[in-house]
């Protein structure tokens, strides 16, 4: 009897990621033909109020790279000082969990949270709302990326340093952070890797403009609030420009997570 159920499971469980997987194949098989057809020299020269592409791949890119700004030292403080300061306390528990549930939060309620604190003061959206949206959003996978991390190496390190007379900031810096950086890096590039394709939280805050600017005061740019509205759009042409640059985002998430997989594979020979 018990070698039945397992069988069945097994069956069940096969045809569950079978099923997924056709989905997902076929997701990328119907990107990859609507979107790599409908790519050319001008989408990357010309500005969505031509039918190009320009401004918003870099406005896309200013933004990630602030949230990077913001969010990744501010992260990375944090798990140092969870795992090399708090000692384990109830306040250091109180941190882990709310970086967990603040992980699992919908995007549209942190776009939400944003839009109240940065665009409603304001009166209009703005490219500085949509940086601090995505780099909330980052701040919590950056925190558990590096306390996990950093509670990987020995401690016998910390101990070695401790040893010869280094003081702690100097063991933390040049033993422990060096020690775990591969790590860390992977988890950098993951976090950099989510929020490059988020769309709710920038709806409500930097919003979409079709011409180029890096005035981060006014609405901004942003390549996927743009797939969004021009996938709604009922000119075909419109239409064929989403699919593009759903194609072009795509193909980049998918570089940057092979390229943490690359390094966590490094890391483990």
């Amino acid at each position: 009897m018990r070698l039945l159920i397992n069988k069945i499971v097994l069956l069940l469980s096969t045809l569950a990621a079978i099923i997924g997987l056709l989905f997902l194949f076929w997701i990328l098989v119907t990107l990859t033909i609507k979107g790599f057809s409908s790519i050319n020299l001008y989408l990357f020269t010309h500005d969505l109020v031509d039918n190009g592409l320009r401004n918003l791949l870099i406005g896309q890119f200013v933004l990630a790279l602030i949230a990077v700004i913001i969010g990744v030292p501010i992260g990375i403080v944090a798990g140092i000082y969870l795992q090399e300061y708090s000692f384990n306390n109830n306040y250091a528990k109180f941190i882990r969990n709310l970086s967990d549930v603040m992980m699992s939060a919908p995007s549209i309620v942190i776009g939400t949270f944003v839009y109240a604190i940065l665009v409603v003061p304001v009166g209009h959206q703005n490219g500085w709302a949509g940086a601090i949206a995505l780099a909330i959003m980052m701040l919590p996978i950056v925190v558990r990326t590096t306390d996990d991390m950093l509670g990987l190496v020995p401690r016998e390190l910390r101990e070695a340093g401790v040893a010869i007379g280094a003081p702690k900031y100097k063991v933390i810096f040049d033993i422990i952070i060096k020690a775990a950086k591969v790590g860390i890096m992977t988890g950098l590039l993951l976090a950099f890797a989510r929020i490059i394709g988020e769309t709710a939280p920038l709806l409500f805050t930097s919003g979409n403009s079709e011409y180029f600017t890096l005035n981060l005061n006014e609405v901004f740019p942003s390549l996927t609030v743009a797939i969004y509205n021009l996938a709604t759009m009922p000119d075909k042409h419109l239409v064929e420009i989403a699919w593009a640059g759903a194609f072009l985002l795509t193909l980049f998430v998918l570089i940057i997570n092979l390229l943490g997989r690359y390094i966590i594979k490094e890391k483990i020979k």
